[in-house]
């Protein structure tokens, strides 16, 4: 029996997928590139990069995610608007309903790993309509071919069928609308439907991460992560659209990963094996190590507007979607790391993208301030990255990842302080949003002048620097900083008008205490004294 036809066995005994007309197990890149091209599923731009369209769907469908409530994860997940139960009999009856969709279809099979610690990875199989859709799953995961490995027939532990163009029915699945994300942890099995836009399938194997690593003393983060020359590493938390995969981009350090990590008593790990970064306005000048994966063979482009004739990309056509992306190996970054991981972070910088435009570009925080601003996860949904967002809207995504956290904010937390103290961590905060007034008034940072205060921060440029306390969120705020203007630090001198500054900050303060209001039974006394200064009771 051929290889393929033990695995075309093990689906049908397995997954009930034993109508398949054909499969294609774990093609090359160059394969699929010419699947997908001979299918018809994208075009190929004038410098060789593959562009798909999502439709619809140009984001995420939050809304549309489900977890199966069970036996098995009744007790453990944390429920709520965040994590939907749905019946195990509406997941037997999708489940059903994908299978008989997919009779007589072909189908594209990529075995994969997320998580570069060998003792810690999940072996992850995606089965899916369509070939661009396992081309970005080969990118994004970690290739066990680059890795001399071949995983057996039966050693993946997570499978995602993926059916975008599969139709939910409401009435009889249980869902909320035609599109569905659906989570059987138990069963290692996740349905994903009705949506032809691949970042929900990294994103559903990330919550399942979020749900197995920490059980086991790993801290599951959605940051970026990268390592100096001294071997000193960095973590960056940040929701999409605040700069992780940016910032963390920097020449003169690695790259160990771009959105996805764990941190283990060994140290940080990237789960994933590529890089999905927001291409909207993208130049050379400012961001020429991602600018130049768009011109790169093995790069898929999500919704990027190209000139029909030249095929000339124009990456400042927002047209179709804020949220254009472009998925590639993460080897295609000079000097990363792959598989990536280091050893324990000397640094934690967290980002925010502030709608309001009154938290300073970068603050020292105490432990008990990280702690406080991670469980706050305080930033703003950026136009494209939701299905619905169409300008920045301010919002808390506890953990900078809210979306994603299977867990209680609790489990999360309380693993972060543990670290941070264990390694004497120094933590920083850093806006990446608005200055000098609030969205549609000021303007959105100067990236020159993050990078300046980011890497200030990562060489101890900060260090001996005089801090003033902010009197309204009490941030320590550093009062020069390299490369720089010493305005630009205080976001109040920014402003035009002192007292609508004033009742702005004080807005966002009791923002943050209202917020917080639900973890304060959960949480020590110093981390609510950690809170912002205006507003406490």
């Amino acid at each position: 029996m051929s290889t393929t036809a033990i695995l075309a066995d093990y689906l049908a005994n397995t997954h009930g997928l034993g109508k398949l007309q054909n499969i294609h197990w774990n093609q090359s890149s160059p394969v699929l590139y010419e699947q997908a091209l001979v299918r018809n599923e994208g075009k190929i731009s004038a410098e060789g990069v593959f562009v798909a369209y999502t439709g619809a769907f140009t984001g995420r469908a939050p809304n549309d995610k489900f977890i199966v409530d069970d036996a098995g994860s009744h007790d453990k997940v944390w429920w709520g608007k965040v994590n939907k139960g749905m019946t195990e009999a509406h997941f037997e009856r999708i489940l059903n309903d994908a299978q008989q969709f997919l009779a007589g279809k072909e189908v594209f099979v990529q075995d994969l790993l997320a998580g570069a610690n060998e003792t810690d990875e999940l072996p992850v199989r995606v089965i899916t309509q369509y070939a661009w859709h396992a081309l970005f799953a080969r990118n994004m995961f970690i290739r066990p071919d680059d890795l001399n490995r071949q995983l057996a027939v039966d050693e993946p532990k997570f499978t995602v069928i993926h059916v975008p163009d599969m139709q939910a029915d409401p009435a009889t699945h249980g869902t909320y609308s035609n599109a569905f994300v659906l989570l059987n942890l138990s069963r290692g099995l996740i349905l994903i439907g009705g949506t032809h836009y691949a970042g929900e399938i990294k994103k559903s194997i990330f919550s399942v991460l979020n749900y197995l690593l920490p059980q086991r003393g790993i801290m599951s983060m959605h940051a970026s992560a990268n390592v100096g020359k001294a071997g000193d590493v960095a973590i960056l938390f940040g929701l999409s659209g605040t700069g992780k995969t940016t910032l963390s981009a920097d020449p003169n350090r690695a790259l160990i990963g771009d959105d996805e990590h764990g941190w283990s008593h060994d140290g940080v790990f990237n789960l994933e094996g590529g890089c999905y970064a927001k291409v909207i306005n993208l130049s050379a000048e400012q961001e020429p190590l991602i600018y130049k994966t768009t011109q790169t063979f093995g790069t898929v482009l999500e919704n990027v507007v190209m000139d029909p004739t030249t095929r000339k990309l124009n990456l400042d056509d927002n047209s179709l979607t804020e949220n254009t992306r472009a998925s590639y190996p993460i080897t295609q970054i000079p000097g990363a790391l792959y598989p990536g991981k280091a050893g324990h972070p000397k640094h934690i910088i967290m980002l925010t993208c502030d709608a309001f435009g009154v938290l300073p570009p970068i603050s020292k925080l105490t432990t008990e301030q990280a702690m406080y601003h991670f469980i706050s996860g305080y930033t703003a949904k950026v136009a494209g990255t939701e299905k619905g967002v169409t300008e920045p809207t301010a919002t808390f995504s506890t953990c900078f990842g809210a979306p994603f956290m299977a867990l209680h904010p609790s489990v999360y937390a309380g693993l972060l302080g543990q670290k941070i103290n264990e390694h004497g961590v120094s933590c920083w905060l850093v806006n990446t949003g608005w200055s000098g007034g609030s969205y549609g008034v000021g303007k959105r940072m100067n990236i020159h002048h993050t990078r300046s205060m980011v890497n200030a921060a990562l060489n101890g440029d900060l260090d001996a620097v005089a801090m003033r306390v902010d009197p309204i969120f009490g941030l320590h705020i550093p009062v020069t900083c390299p490369n720089v203007p010493d305005d630009v630090l205080d976001p109040a001198s920014t402003w035009a008008d002192a007292d609508a500054y004033h009742a702005k900050a004080t807005q966002l303060a009791t923002a943050f205490h209202q917020n917080f209001a639900s973890y304060s039974d959960g949480v020590s006394a110093e981390i609510i004294n950690a809170s912002p200064l205006a507003g406490r009771a």
